[in-house]
């Protein structure tokens, strides 16, 4: 996973958190923030085995099994010399990790399709901690069961868009299969840059240039070469930023295969391929982000106990940074945005108070397209029709178009609402409130 080696900025999205290559936000919550995102499609392995599959990249022959019977009967019907399963989760370090059930690993090797059905029954319905999930780890519901290739060679190739190129780039190394970042560290020299024209996509010779600088020799040359071509092609049918494979392997009977991959998706594209989010698992997901997302807002579950509701992703993100200035730390962020409507602020603060560990709720609103007086009735409305009581204390700051009609909105509410003109003292307000003393 390329996260030093260039200055692509995209979202954190794929299969397991690939290609942490964050926003570059000064502010000290804003880095929290994008470390935290997880807004975006993320796919199981074996999702993007299958979009390679439709398009004619090499991968292993594989199943995707829900119940121990249906992993014996994959097990039969691969015919493989040995076998691989491999738990599926949005995490990466499946292989060091450990399963609710006593299970070592999440990923395993035999040759006896016998003991297949109970290695996957150590798996289902059963949480797996890894060093990327955290300490509950998560609950699989799916294995997938695949046939076990020797590599003779492992290298890495990626497809990304570039910013520093402004476009596509293709990037090798022919040390495959450990983290790219370790090489990007300590042998720059490894990694090979290719910048592709948008119009015309890779050419032949551009391919081929890669292939015999990952390694690959003689006829092997030609099939690496045509696995690129292809992987660019399903690229731009999904309307990628980036797809990595590691390793880009090739098995002892001269076969280029595309053992492991993680994709990420242009997030503005996603009208575009309700088939791809038809893919989209929600079941690791923050459910208030997924309820957040459905609404259209835009939250982020953090872990401090100062709930955010703001307009705007600047002014969203200055409030988080003037919460930690003074000592404490936001719950969230929430940009309701600047077309946001009375429902969406009730459901705003319907998403606020599920989150137990929110002890205040920091409102702060520049009136413009959306003016402060919709804010001010989308909050009495929401905290009076809640269900049960909303008995949180809320600090509330409006400024600009229709501010006045806002406040005396508030006002005239009769709500336990705590308003105050500055930003400042509506922060340290905020951390009071909530049991903290401002720095």
């Amino acid at each position: 996973m390329l996260r030093h080696a260039f200055k692509q900025r995209v979202p954190t999205i794929g299969m397991a958190r690939p290609l942490l290559v964050q926003r570059q936000l000064p502010t000290l919550a804003a880095k929290a923030f994008v470390a935290s995102q997880v807004r975006f499609l993320n796919l199981h392995e074996y999702q993007s085995k299958q979009l390679m599959a439709k398009h004619n990249v090499n991968v292993q022959r594989f199943a995707v099994v829900e119940t121990p019977e249906q992993a014996h009967n994959a097990a039969l019907s691969l015919k493989a010399n040995e076998l691989v399963i491999k738990a599926q989760i949005h995490a990466g370090g499946r292989g060091k990790g450990e399963f609710s059930s006593g299970l070592k690993g999440g990923v395993h090797l035999t040759k006896d399709p016998a003991k297949v059905p109970d290695l996957v029954t150590e798996m289902l319905g059963y949480k797996l901690k890894t060093k990327q999930t955290g300490e509950d780890g998560v609950l699989v519901s799916k294995v997938m069961v695949a046939e076990a290739l020797d590599i003779d060679k492992e290298t890495y190739f990626a497809i990304l868009m570039d910013r520093e190129s402004g476009g596509p780039v293709l990037v090798g190394s022919p040390d495959g299969g450990v983290e790219i970042e370790q090489v990007a560290e300590t042998h720059p020299d490894r990694i090979f840059k290719t910048p592709v024209d948008i119009e015309t996509g890779p050419t032949e010779q551009q391919t081929l240039d890669m292939a015999m600088k990952l390694g690959f020799k003689g006829k092997t040359v030609a099939e690496a070469s045509d696995q690129m071509q292809r992987l660019y092609e399903l690229f731009l049918e999904v309307d990628a930023t980036q797809i990595e494979i590691n390793p880009f392997g090739l098995t002892p009977d001269n076969r280029v295969v595309c053992f492991d991959a993680k994709i990420a998706f242009d997030d503005n594209a996603a009208f575009k391929h309700p088939e791809l989010q038809m893919m989209r698992d929600t079941t690791e997901e923050n459910p208030r982000e997924v309820e957040a997302q459905d609404c259209g807002l835009n939250y982020v579950g953090m872990d401090g106990n100062i709930g955010c509701l703001v307009n705007g992703a600047g002014l969203a993100l200055a409030t988080m940074d003037i919460i930690k200035l003074h000592g404490a730390k936001p719950a969230n962020f929430l940009d309701v945005g600047g077309g946001v409507t009375t429902k969406q602020v009730s459901q705003a603060f319907k998403i606020l108070t599920e989150d137990q560990n929110v002890k205040t709720i920091l409102v702060n609103i520049f009136g413009g397209i959306a003016s402060c007086l919709t804010i001010a009735e989308g909050m009495v409305t929401a905290l009076k029709e809640a269900s049960p009581k909303i008995n949180i204390p809320i600090v509330v700051r409006l400024q600009g178009n229709q501010v006045e009609e806002g406040k005396e909105c508030l006002r005239r509410s009769g709500l336990n609402i705590t308003l105050k003109d500055d930003l400042d003292e509506a922060a340290i307000a905020s951390v009071h409130l909530a049991g903290g003393e401002s720095h």
